[in-house]
């Protein structure tokens, strides 16, 4: 497996094979990530394709891709590892039954691999030992308490992992990390010093426009044009929640199952749920910007159309 691509065009070219459109600057970011073997951290908003550059790098490496989903509470038992205390329970009852000693020995194999529940963390540095380097994914850090925070800086600088009855297992070599942040609280500077930083802002109208082709080829080229140019407009709004990337290619995929030829006021307004989460969003648009967005998508995209 090479993790380090010649050039950056080579790697923008191969992501794009793998249905990832970047542009120049997270290019180079990816490559230098690769190349120097620091963690990402990507920061952005919700649904602008931060936890996709894990797992497109990750088909790109052929390499496994381990996710760890962050959330409040997150504790080192569910990160690292825990024992496996219910089958630990019936081998000693199953040894008390037979009528055998606890020994020193029975002890030690209580404690043994096979009784060891290996979380994200200890399978990414694990998996290094033979030889692989895995995509690890640490998605939403933010959500996480500090205290996880501050235990994931010493993980990124060392990487390793003590398990007090087994011992220290170290990585052969580092993990390719990816980091990613909805920015619900900042991330500490100390672990951002040891990281690649790269904030994923929506994309251009051109950029999603790319991605919607990609993503969703059945798309007709005007309906791809007019839905993209309305989800850009609809960004432009005092919303709660804008909708990103993901949201544009639900929309897509849906308007394409309902085989529509046309976006029409009412075909916006019953597939608004696509792109809106929030009711109070729900009434800005219905009430006064649902028609006013339709007709501007559709007149930029006819100008478009006569440009081109």
């Amino acid at each position: 497996m090479n993790l380090a691509f010649p050039t950056i065009d080579e790697l923008e070219s191969v992501l794009s094979e793998h249905a990832y459109v970047t542009d120049r600057v997270l290019a180079t970011v990816i490559f230098l990530t690769l190349r120097l073997g620091k963690p990402l951290l990507l920061e952005g908003e919700a649904g602008v394709g931060k936890t996709q550059v894990a797992k497109t790098l990750s088909e790109v490496l052929g390499a496994p891709l381990i996710r760890l989903q962050c959330y409040e509470g997150l504790d080192v038992n569910s990160t690292i590892y825990e024992w496996n205390y219910t089958r630990q329970l019936l081998h000693i009852r199953m040894l008390e039954a037979q009528s055998c000693d606890i020994t020193d020995e029975v002890e030690r194999d209580l404690f043994g691999s096979e009784y060891l529940i290996k979380r994200p963390l200890l399978q990414a540095i694990e998996q290094t030992e033979r030889g692989i380097a895995p995509v690890l994914l640490i998605d939403e850090l933010d959500r996480a308490d500090e205290q996880f925070e501050a235990f994931l800086l010493e993980l990124l600088s060392d990487f390793q992992i003590t398990i007090p009855e087994v011992g220290t297992i170290r990585a052969a070599k580092p993990p390719v990390v990816v980091i990613t942040s909805n920015r619900t609280r900042e991330i500490h500077d100390a672990l951002k010093r040891r990281c690649i930083y790269h904030w994923i802002d929506f994309p251009t109208l051109e950029k999603e426009y790319r991605i919607v082709t990609l993503k969703v080829p059945q798309a007709p080229a005007h309906i791809a044009h007019q839905l993209v140019q309305f989800v850009q407009d609809l960004r432009r709004l005092d919303l709660y929640k804008l909708p990103g990337i993901a949201e544009t290619l639900d929309w897509a995929q849906a308007l394409v199952a309902l085989d529509a030829q046309a976006l029409d006021l009412p075909l916006v307004e019953d597939t608004l749920g696509l792109l809106l989460k929030y009711q109070d969003d729900f009434e800005v648009v219905r009430k006064g910007h649902a028609q006013r967005l339709l007709d501007d998508a559709r007149h930029k995209t006819m100008e478009r159309a006569l440009q081109g």
